[in-house]
């Protein structure tokens, strides 16, 4: 049982995180692949990826056991875990791991009960800090992502969205009393506790640092958090989220919305979607992987065109699809 005890100032932090964390979906996705439970919800996605797995994937069946421990540094904090991170960040913080962090990781790693594989050949020189080796790493990791997260991802933005809006609801109307009581089956909030199923009894007092949770769309059946949580970082609670029927889509490729992305332009098109919920131009900028300044390129010709509304507040500018864009973009969507 984990049990996670919340001060009011914890409570008073207690944050979703802005989008799903590419490791954390790296790391949950691998072992959702190599399980055969959840059938309905993975199945499908198992029989397009199991064929694509290749040689890279051996490393990371040594690090990642289907039970038990796997190395913290695999998915370690990001520096602001309340905003999206991309791939390549995400890639440059675990090489970037310090040497002392991997040696303990990796005994840990080595001394896990559970564990039924042995760790692979450069475990060693992975301890050890040396360079070639953490690049096969993170090597092994991008390929991963390419095949198996990468061409869903789409969808996988669609639902931690969707749970994310639900959440964002159940605040509105109840606080983060009732934001933490949605979390029912997977977490119960017991004030000032919250209690989940877990592997090992552990017990964690947030001593005012507050909590992010972190939706993902391929942790299984209970919440994760890291081993190794130090004074000065934010502590993450990764927690599954609810999927909808019929994924993987044959319907979701690139094709949809060719006649809005001829209309607009693939980015405007893309920005226009986006804003459907509101974005601020830092937020379009990370989950379109552009500049600042393009994205306000972007959104004033969206504007100018009765598409966007654009409201400063505080220091950030929102971006919101307007009702002609609405119409706009019902009707590509329509079409296809």
């Amino acid at each position: 049982m984990l049990q996670v005890h919340l001060t009011p100032d914890d409570i008073a932090r207690v944050r979703i995180a802005a989008a799903p964390d590419p490791l954390w979906e790296i790391a949950n996705g691998f072992h959702a692949l190599t399980a055969d439970d959840d059938r309905s919800a993975f199945g499908t996605w198992r029989g397009l990826v199991r064929p694509r797995l290749g040689p890279t994937d051996r490393l990371l069946a040594g690090l990642l056991p289907s039970r038990g421990y796997f190395p913290d540094f695999l998915t370690p904090t990001a520096s602001a875990p309340h905003s999206a991170r991309t791939l390549p960040s995400a890639l440059d913080a675990v090489l970037g791991t310090p040497r002392s962090a991997l040696r303990t990781d990796l005994a840990r790693l080595a001394a896990s009960p559970l564990r039924r594989r042995p760790l692979p050949d450069i475990a060693r020189a992975l301890a050890a800090g040396d360079t070639p080796a953490l690049h096969r790493l993170g090597t092994a990791l991008h390929s991963f992502y390419q095949r198996a997260v990468l061409p869903f991802w789409p969808q996988i933005r669609a639902q931690v969205d969707a749970d994310r809006a639900a959440r964002a609801r159940t605040a509105l109307a109840g606080g983060t009393d009732g934001l933490l009581m949605s979390f029912q089956p997977v977490l119960h909030w017991r004030p000032p506790v919250l209690v989940a199923d877990y592997p090992t009894d552990r017990v964690l007092r947030l001593d005012g640092r507050g909590l992010v949770l972190q939706p993902s769309f391929f942790c299984r059946h209970r919440p994760l958090m890291l081993v190794d949580l130090a004074a000065d970082r934010i502590p993450v609670l990764v927690y599954p989220i609810q999927h909808s029927p019929g994924w993987p889509r044959p319907d979701a490729g690139p094709q949809r919305g060719t006649e809005l992305t001829a209309l607009l332009g693939r980015m405007r098109a893309a920005i226009l979607a986006d804003a459907v919920t509101g974005r601020t131009t830092g937020e379009l900028a990370e989950r379109l992987g552009i500049s600042s300044a393009a994205v306000s390129q972007h959104t004033a010709i969206l504007r100018r065109a009765g598409l966007l509304l654009s409201v400063r507040h505080h220091k950030y500018v929102v971006h919101t699809i307007t009702t002609t864009g609405l119409v706009l973009l019902g009707g590509a969507e329509a079409s296809v």
